[in-house]
């Protein structure tokens, strides 16, 4: 019993992450309601979590070491933050979170930039197979070319693509700073996601501001919310650290079961078929990129293994 435990642990884990993530749209639009405005929210909650975390992990800190790639995971982060918050407030956040799912697409051009790896046949495919569903998913022949439909749309698409190069930069940081605790990643994360919204509130008109009675309730919500942000982020970090890549991937396509089932029930948001036809594309894409990124982490360690003995072998052979 306790070794099933052992192996279903993480994966509960990532489970739980991929719930929370699913759900954390609607306390943003009750934030909304209250008037906290979607950049405004993504500030204070992100600023809440950040802080948390190096409270919380505060002798990890000393294992932060400035590097421009964190400034551009900061960067990053914030898009993601500001895209998912803003286009789940004021969009179908069903269509905005399947727009946002749109990593295949991403991040095999990112990777391919900022990793120097090769963009294969098989990348390209599955590139075009998650777009095909986006194109699924918003096709109209009143609206003409498949494109985003409002700015809630473009915010989930803005997100998605800020989200796939925050993915490939932390690859990157683990590779250039490999002392760098991930606590402190999740730090940048949340700190960058937090100037760059308290940066882009500037720009957004501000609704009427919470009322003297709303205050304790949105203080409430906001602390709340970014706690648990903070402590579901490293749950998961306890599930990615034991479970692979390639199978948590596909473990956080779990989000989007929640989220179309929080958004029928709070929202009463009911997906259409090309909803859910664009989804399953876009899933499928996901799945499948996991399914050949494991296959060839695969075929890479049998090459690797295969050379450690062929050296044995000549070693011995010289002896």
């Amino acid at each position: 019993m306790s070794s099933r435990f052992h192996d279903a642990g993480p994966t509960l884990a990532i489970m739980i992450g991929a719930s929370v993530w699913g759900l954390v749209w609607y306390p943003m639009r009750m934030l909304a309601a209250m008037g906290l405005s979607g950049t405004a929210a993504s500030a204070s909650t992100s600023a809440v979590a950040c802080l948390f975390v190096l409270l919380f992990r505060h002798r990890s800190i000393k294992s932060l070491s400035w590097h421009w790639l964190l400034f551009a995971l900061g960067l990053a982060a914030g898009v993601t933050s500001i895209g998912f918050v803003w286009g789940a407030i004021h969009g179908q956040v069903m269509r905005v979170l399947l727009l946002f799912y749109l990593t295949p697409a991403w991040t095999a051009i990112f990777a391919h930039f900022i990793l120097k790896e090769r963009l294969t046949r098989v990348d390209a495919a599955l590139s075009l197979l998650s777009l095909a569903g986006a194109v699924t998913m918003l096709w109209s022949p009143e609206l003409g070319l498949p494109l985003p439909a409002n700015l809630a749309e473009w915010a989930g698409l803005m997100g998605g693509m800020g989200f796939s190069i925050s993915n490939v930069l932390v690859v990157r940081i683990t590779r250039t700073l490999p002392t760098m605790k991930p606590e402190m990643r999740t730090a940048v994360i949340f700190g960058g996601a937090a100037i760059v919204a308290s940066l882009v509130t500037v720009f957004e008109p501000m609704p009427a501001p919470p009322s003297a009675a709303q205050l304790g309730t949105v203080a409430s919500i906001v602390l709340g919310l970014g706690v648990v942000l903070a402590v579901n982020n490293m749950i998961v970090q306890i599930g990615l650290a034991r479970v692979p890549a390639n199978r948590a991937s596909i473990i956080m396509l779990f989000e989007l079961v929640v989220t179309a089932l929080s958004s029928w029930l709070f929202a009463h948001e009911v997906p259409g078929p090309r909803e859910w036809a664009g989804g399953a594309c876009i899933v499928a894409a996901c799945v499948l990129s996991a399914w050949v990124h494991r296959q060839r982490k695969e075929a890479a360690e049998n090459t690797s293994r295969d050379e450690g003995a062929g050296k044995k072998k000549s070693r011995r052979a010289m002896v």
